[in-house]
């Protein structure tokens, strides 16, 4: 079957929705499918927004392809009787981040009238589509509530677990993503400061720029753990990842209101490593369960404070959470298999 994979991209910036779309294609390819990705450039800016998204309704792969899958908005405005979105997201400043400081732009006639477009025209090429599927849980919800549609949870796994291993437990928690504000690196800097034992801890990612990195070292020192505060903000290979996944004592993710579970989930649960997060972080929720896989505790730094302590002072039960979040992937069916016969049945 020839498969068209749909997406749009923000020049240079790297993420999960990018990893998505190359690690289908090399499922797809891997099933004996013939693939091409098209990845339209596309700027978030109000002003240019619309005018952007009819650019994709531009596009016509009817006589292309014999099937479409569309992933990042709006590439799901393409047109092809044969339209399967496995959806990441909407737009978030005009759904579910309106309402917050979040949105970026004022609350005017102007922009209100914006969101209504987009919120119509996106019901109704998302409506098209022959399967609608989603990331999360999560998603599921928000397009039920905001689109008035609904769809079938597909999990994304990894491309390759292989390098993911149990390399014991050490004293340190992992915590791998970009440094950012609403990926809370900080309540783990300020939970690190509360901890009663010699845990560590590990923060690999970079931020959207070198200040951020500054300030979480600044803060451990305020604190008076930056000698337990080991921060890789520079370029890391990913075998050097990996190891020190192995190597730790349990990981940590606490988004807030994340989309989905997040790749750092997975990447500790197939280390066989229990995971650390907080009662709002949206999808990660889907796949952590409290005191079987991992902890999921209040958003404070206290609370953070005491499970990374409990850990440490108990290795016995940072391996017997591991192991269950290794089994969890295994029963939610995250598996590429899984969604290749998903998606080209559709």
């Amino acid at each position: 079957m020839r498969i068209a994979l749909v997406t749009s991209s923000a020049p240079f910036v790297l993420g999960g929705a990018r990893n998505i779309v190359a690690w289908l294609d090399e499922a797809l390819r891997a099933a004996g499918h013939e693939t091409e990705t098209v990845s339209v450039p596309f700027d978030e800016a109000p002003d240019d927004l619309l005018a952007q998204t009819a650019l994709f309704r531009m596009i016509d792969l009817t006589d292309t392809a014999d099937l479409v899958v569309c992933f990042r908005p709006p590439s799901f405005y393409v047109r092809h009787p044969r339209k399967v979105v496995w959806f990441i997201h909407h737009l978030r400043t005009y759904y579910d981040l309106w309402d917050t400081p979040l949105r970026g732009f004022p609350d005017t006639a102007v922009t209100r009238a914006r969101r209504d477009v987009l919120r119509r025209a996106d019901a109704r090429a998302l409506g098209e589509a022959t399967r609608l599927f989603t990331n999360s849980g999560v998603m599921s919800e928000r397009l039920r509530h905001f689109n008035d549609l609904d769809s079938e949870v597909l999990y994304p796994p990894l491309s390759d677990t292989e390098g993911f291993v149990n390399l014991g437990y050490g004293d340190e928690v992992v915590a791998v993503s970009r440094l950012e504000n609403h990926k809370r690196q900080r309540l783990l800097v300020e939970a690190l400061g509360l901890t009663t034992t010699d845990v560590r801890l590990r923060l690999i990612g970079r931020g959207s720029t070198p200040d951020v990195a500054e300030g979480l070292r600044t803060l451990a020192r305020e604190l008076g753990v930056g000698d337990r505060l080991h921060l890789d903000d520079s370029w890391m290979e990913e075998d050097e990842k990996r190891e020190h996944i192995g190597r730790s004592l349990a990981c940590a993710y606490l988004p807030v209101d994340e989309d989905s579970y997040g790749y750092p989930t997975l990447e500790a649960a197939h280390s066989a490593k229990a995971i650390l997060t907080t009662r709002d972080s949206g999808g990660v929720l889907e796949f952590v369960q409290d005191a079987r896989n991992g902890f999921v505790t209040e958003p404070t730094a206290r609370a953070l404070a005491e499970a990374m302590d409990r850990l440490f002072a108990d290795r016995s039960l940072a391996a017997e959470l591991g192991a269950a979040a290794e089994r969890r992937v295994a029963d939610l069916d995250i598996s590429w298999q899984h969604v290749v016969e998903r998606i080209v049945s559709a």
